[in-house]
């Protein structure tokens, strides 16, 4: 599954937003975890919005970790993942359904 601004995977909704399921997001992010450690740091972060089609990714990067790094590590690990639901969808143009 690729997820991405210009083709819109699943489809755009009325407003434009990216349709996807909360399991293909996860799935999706996870693919950006680039050195394979199980979490995403704010590089990785900054990759998987930059693919989105959104803009300005280094403020909203730090904005995610800021987010869903509930444990203060730096990082998003797959238990912080659902802590990014709501702010991909207000910061990263996604809209899920079931």
């Amino acid at each position: 599954m690729a997820i991405r601004g210009g083709d819109r995977a699943r489809g755009a909704s009325s407003d434009g937003k990216i349709q996807t399921t909360v399991e293909e997001f996860k799935k999706w992010l996870m693919s950006f975890d680039s050195n394979k450690d199980g979490r995403l740091s704010r590089d990785e972060l900054r990759a998987a919005i930059r693919s989105s089609g959104a803009w300005f990714t280094a403020n909203k990067s730090g904005r995610g970790i800021i987010v869903a790094d509930a444990d203060g590590s730096g990082y998003i690990d797959e238990d912080e993942i659902d802590g990014l639901l709501d702010f991909a969808e207000t910061s990263m143009g996604f809209k899920f359904y079931c």
